[in-house]
């Protein structure tokens, strides 16, 4: 009888709703994959909120995730997609070339017409994180992180003044090792280091292109060894706090956690756990589905 009891038990439609899931995180970690060159894949995210410095109020954060190289642009308010094409033209492409990948959260820039056409008129994709899960773009975020406690320290007396320091802090993340790949992300993309003193130049003399640009293929091959170990290594270790994904499968119903759901619900602790469920229209990858939702929800249908 015990089985019969386990199965009612299991299918109970109410359980599923209301019940507090303590099973440990569903999905293994999926690592985005590792460039094999500088600029040829990059994030891109924006920090907002801060006070007006000379017009200012926003900063465009663009990552390269092979060298970990950063760009902080300066902005007057949040752009619009349009606005975002000119800005990434003028301060990125231009230095650097049109990326393969370009990897972001769904802010409204992002998911409009204008970008996913922008995107496929210079050949590159765009990578749109799934939703409530910023992690996939936390290169970006951790380096937001840095770049406001950077700025703390520099405007502690005049918040006012960050603008004037943007460029301070780009200079030194750029020029420091970085934990990711153990060279500073101007030596990874330039194969060598800016010299800050007179006395620095003879060490940064090349004497021919060919010998810089085995430098480079030199510092790029140990640095994507590097990283891919790294990955490794932070998969390995995400992993065990996880588990495998069910293999979902196009048409099948599933529960949906409430964590991140804005319900019209009189109070938020008596709330449902999960909704639905909700049939899958399809499978994104191994981890990440599209659900068919109702119009009520208004969330991304990809989690």
């Amino acid at each position: 009888m015990e089985p019969e009891v386990r199965e009612y038990v299991e299918a109970c439609s109410v359980c599923a709703r209301n019940k507090t899931s303590s099973t440990s995180r569903m999905g293994l970690l999926q690592p985005l994959p590792i460039p094999s060159r500088p600029w040829s894949d990059i994030s891109m995210d924006f920090v907002t909120g801060l006070p007006v410095s000379q017009g200012n109020t926003t900063v465009l954060t663009v990552v390269d995730r092979f060298s970990k190289m950063a760009r902080f642009i300066a902005l007057p308010k949040l752009p619009s997609a349009k606005k975002t094409a000119e800005v990434m033209m003028n301060n990125v492409f231009k230095i650097h070339g049109f990326p393969k990948d370009i990897v972001s959260d769904r802010g409204p820039q992002f998911v409009s017409r204008f970008w996913r056409a922008f995107c496929r008129l210079i050949g590159a994709k765009a990578s749109l994180t799934s939703g409530y899960h910023p992690e996939a773009n936390g290169q970006t975020e951790r380096l937001n992180q840095q770049l406001e406690t950077s700025l703390r320290c520099l405007v502690a007396q005049d918040p006012s003044t960050w603008s004037k320091y943007l460029v301070w802090a780009e200079y030194a993340h750029n020029s420091l090792p970085t934990s990711a790949t153990s060279f500073p992300p101007f030596q990874c993309v330039f194969g060598y280091l800016p010299p800050v003193f007179a006395d620095n130049e003879p060490e940064v003399s090349v004497p021919s292109a060919l010998a810089m640009i085995r430098r480079c293929r030199r510092i790029w091959a140990a640095a994507r060894q590097v990283l891919i170990r790294q990955r490794d290594r932070v998969k390995k270790a995400a992993d065990r706090k996880r588990r495998p994904a069910p293999a979902y499968r196009q048409g099948q119903k599933v529960w949906l956690s409430a964590k991140n759901l804005n319900l019209k619900v009189p109070s938020r602790k008596l709330a449902p756990r999960f909704v639905g469920p909700f049939p899958i229209t399809k499978t994104i990858g191994p981890v990440a589905v599209r659900l068919r939702l109702p119009r009520s929800l208004r969330a991304h249908p990809t989690f």
